[in-house]
């Protein structure tokens, strides 16, 4: 399922880039901590790869 906004794309790689260790949990905020908690690392890394050129910059 790829990301419906930019805003949700960027949570989405802040909370994949925390599952692999590469950042702390500690610095994850809002959508990005929950997306951390509930979604797995395949899930996550969909919606960070989806092509963000023509998506908004958060949905309505």
């Amino acid at each position: 399922m790829p990301a419906k906004s930019k805003a949700q794309q960027r949570a989405a790689g802040a909370a994949l880039s925390a599952k692999r260790g590469e950042t702390k949990v500690s610095e994850l905020q809002g959508a990005a901590r929950e997306m951390y908690d509930s979604m797995s690392e395949d899930e996550l890394e969909d919606f960070a790869s989806t092509d963000h050129d023509d998506l908004p910059e958060k949905k309505d």
